[in-house]
């Protein structure tokens, strides 16, 4: 079975708008008609611009036959794949001008049979197809997370007019955070997608999750991380000392002898969830600089009365 470009059978680009399909089919039968034209193969090449126009000229039929893609040619060996219309739904509808044309089977592979003369009636066939889903990344702040929030956000969607073609529109949304999302997860929006064809449903609208880059926070999954400034003496002492948290300050105990880079978790308090993640304060040993004689007294009385090398393990 031949595969027919039905673009091709009316001299048409696939972007032709409906009002060019329709005058394109008009040209080609008054050229070709029967009545009028006589000769070898008019009237095949009638026929031919008929069963064209009952697909083109239809948006759910044209829809259906756009997806099989543009990669076939005319003429080409072609077998109907088994799941080429899959998402479309056939119902109650049926041909529009063509009832008692003989189309080809290439056309009732894909859209079924048209009753003809003395035939009997048989069902036919339009179509419902579900709109496509949408997909689209929006960025929130860590607190969102933590707290749940109502977001207005801006969107641009395609669209396609009256005459088949697809646009860009602008819109704005109003979209609810749930407390708890992570990054990467997704927020379903139902039937803010594509329109359906026919009676099909809308599709849906996923929004993908990003944090903004924040300077005091990272994240990885639910657990939260913050570099938490020290003083010397409070790493070598220990000691209670105040730390802010995405959801309020907390105070934190600092162990003796605590090291640059030593994490102290605070369990459940990263993003909530179930089970929530944690938060990581780690610890940061700020170097007081020397500002003045007795800032650099301290300095010198520490080099000489304490017997500390912190190159001693590397042998030097």
């Amino acid at each position: 079975m031949d595969f027919k470009d039905y673009y091709e059978t009316l001299g048409l680009e696939r972007n032709a708008t409906q009002d060019e399909v329709k005058r394109a089919y008009r040209k080609i039968a008054r050229k070709y008609h029967p009545d009028v034209n006589k000769e070898p193969g008019a009237e095949e090449k009638f026929k031919e611009a008929g069963e064209a126009y009952e697909v083109l000229k239809d948006p759910e039929k044209r829809a259906a036959y756009d997806q099989l893609g543009a990669n076939w040619k005319a003429g080409q060996d072609f077998q109907a794949p088994p799941d080429w219309n899959e998402g479309f739904e056939f119902s109650g509808g049926g041909y529009t001008e063509a009832d008692e044309a003989a189309f080809s089977d290439f056309f009732e592979s894909l859209f079924g049979r048209a009753a003809g003369p003395g035939a009997q009636p048989r069902s036919r066939h339009s179509f419902h197809a579900q709109g496509q889903d949408h997909h689209a990344g929006i960025t929130i702040d860590l607190k969102d997370a933590y707290e749940g929030a109502t977001r207005t956000i801006s969107l641009r969607a395609p669209e396609m007019d009256q005459d088949g073609h697809v646009t860009v529109k602008d819109r704005t949304i109003r979209v609810k955070i749930p407390k708890g999302i992570t990054e990467g997860q997704h927020i379903r929006l139902a039937g803010q997608g594509t329109p359906g064809i026919g009676k099909g449903r809308a599709g849906d609208l996923y929004l993908e999750i990003r944090f903004n880059e924040d300077s005091a926070y990272s994240v990885e999954g639910r657990d939260v991380y913050f570099d938490l400034p020290i003083a010397p003496w409070e790493a070598a002492l220990g000691g209670k000392v105040k730390a802010p948290t995405p959801n309020g300050v907390v105070e934190l105990t600092v162990p003796k002898n605590a090291r640059a880079g030593q994490k102290l978790r605070l369990k459940g308090r990263g993003i909530p969830g179930n089970p929530a993640g944690d938060l990581y304060a780690v610890l940061q040993i700020a170097v007081p600089p020397v500002n003045n004689d007795e800032d650099r007294a301290l300095y010198e009385q520490m080099a000489s009365q304490m017997n500390f090398d912190p190159r001693a393990k590397l042998g030097v």
